[in-house]
């Protein structure tokens, strides 16, 4: 049941829980209608105007928790609006406040093309009805007395893939357009942004005997706690019924070393280069920047190269990435590269998973390691960056020189792109994330990447100083596969 202290991080973690928990028993299908009932029990409404809209809310959300869009209709989309949600949004974006002096100039009403001001008791009024949103108004008041209120969600967007339905002023996303950043879902304060979840699926496949492994993204250390080491995190995670668990720090090292070669080349010929271990940096250049794709590096992400790597000596195996990203579902669904990963699930998706099946993450176990420092650092903005050069310097290769422009955060990747297509980029090379700080920043996390940072320093600092390619050479498997696009 969802009580009346709840949040909407709470609520989502309830509806998560409980989709997993009949996931697992296998009676999904037969109680997926009462869920909203027994969650909402009514009578009393506790957040929105009735019973009747808060149970729509959680029937969406169930829908989301299947990996299908809560409106029922066919959108390959990962990033979806609950429609029933969204209405309890403010929808006049221009208001007058108190500081309008009813001047005698009336600036803003002969600002407004389409009449949408008049003059009324003590201030001006903009009628909603008509305003266009121009602007005009609040930059012609002397007196700054006409609030611009932007939505958080389209607010937020660093690509403009958000606007609102002309007729029910409802958030519409531009598949077209939209990076798959999460910006928007972190930003809603009413949660009416979530994504599609794959758990379901990943479950079924666990329940089916299938072997399943679980591929934990460098960015998961620290979110815990001090005292819970990868190894600890492990065997949870194999309690949930995942056949092995591998850590992506390794697939870190596999992309920092295919991609150091390819640097190594583009340098020699001046050709400038960005990343592309960041999916929702790949879909920005994509979509919004297409001609720059020829300088997008094409060693995979770590994700699909620990995959790769997996399915070389298994072609059966399901790999499953977890960790703090969005857009890596994105990735999944929407890229078509071959040999990646199955599914991806974010780590709060995990946790409520554990929840589901009463799993305690237990401490002291002895810690393992399965990539070097360099690969664990890969969530970190400019950790690629740094492993990228280490890459080059084991093979002795002069990076004195090298000019890297590390961009954190979506704002920052456009500017930097914008001057990438214009031919005025200063750097040899882009290191693009589109969430602040890096992946460890990102919008599936438990913990945000400065609650985590000390803890995940101090057990980044326990592990061994391997050297990438020197991990690298344990694995004969790498000689059968590619670490690129084609």
């Amino acid at each position: 049941m969802i009580d009346k202290h709840a949040n909407i991080f709470s609520i989502k973690h309830v509806v998560l829980t409980e989709v997993a928990r009949h996931a697992y028993i296998g009676d999904l299908d037969e109680v997926r209608d009462q869920l909203p009932f027994e969650m909402i029990p009514g009578p009393n409404a506790n957040f929105r105007c009735c019973v009747y809209r808060e149970r729509e809310i959680i029937r969406q959300r169930i829908r989301l928790a299947e990996g299908k869009s809560p409106d029922g209709k066919d959108s390959k989309g990962i990033v979806q609006v609950i429609s029933s949600a969204c209405e309890d949004c403010p929808i006049t974006r221009f208001s007058v406040t108190s500081n309008c002096q009813k001047c005698m100039s009336r600036r803003c009403q002969q600002a407004c093309k389409f009449g949408a001001i008049s003059i009324r008791g003590d201030r001006a009024y903009i009628d909603p009805s008509i305003c266009k949103e121009c602007g005009k108004c609040a930059q012609a008041c002397p007196y700054n007395a006409i609030a611009d209120l932007v939505r958080p969600c389209k607010k937020s967007c660093p690509v403009k893939a958000i606007q609102m339905d002309p007729e029910t002023q409802l958030c519409v996303i531009d598949e077209s357009k939209c990076i798959s950043c999460g910006a928007c879902v972190e930003s809603c304060p009413f949660g009416a942004i979530a994504t599609k979840t794959y758990m379901v699926d990943v479950i079924e496949a666990i329940k089916a005997g299938k072997r399943v492994v679980a591929m934990v993204a460098p960015a998961i250390e620290g979110q815990f706690g001090a005292d819970v080491t990868m190894a600890n995190l492990f065997a949870a995670i194999r309690e949930l019924g995942f056949s092995e668990v591998v850590e992506v720090a390794l697939g870190g090292d596999l992309t920092a070393a295919y991609e150091s070669l390819e640097w190594a080349e583009a340098y020699k010929e001046g050709k400038k280069m960005t990343t592309s271990c960041c999916p929702a940096f790949v879909n920005m250049i994509r979509k919004h920047y297409p001609s720059l794709m020829k300088n997008v590096s094409t060693t995979v992400s770590p994700m699909c190269a620990l995959s790769r790597l997996l399915k070389a000596t298994d072609p059966e195996v399901v790999t499953v990435f977890v960790g703090p990203c969005f857009a890596k579902k994105s990735e999944v669904v929407e890229f078509g590269i071959e040999g990646n990963a199955d599914y991806c699930l974010t780590i709060n998706e995990v946790r409520c998973m554990m929840r589901a099946r009463n799993i305690q993450i237990e401490k002291g176990e002895p810690d393992l390691q399965h990539g070097s420092v360099y690969g664990k650092r890969f969530g970190n903005a400019g950790g690629v960056t740094e492993a990228v050069l280490q890459a080059m310097k084991e093979k002795g290769v002069d990076t004195s020189k090298m000019t890297v422009q590390r961009c954190s955060g979506g704002e920052e990747c456009k500017k930097a792109l914008m001057l990438l297509r214009a031919g005025r980029f200063p750097a040899d090379f882009i290191e693009g994330m589109a969430c602040p700080g890096g992946c460890v920043n990102g919008p599936g996390s438990v913990k945000f990447a400065a609650e985590a940072k000390k803890d995940r320093d101090n057990l980044i600092a326990q592990a061994d100083r391997r050297e990438i390619w020197e991990n690298l050479s344990k694995y004969k498997e790498l000689e059968h596969i590619s670490m690129h696009r084609e």
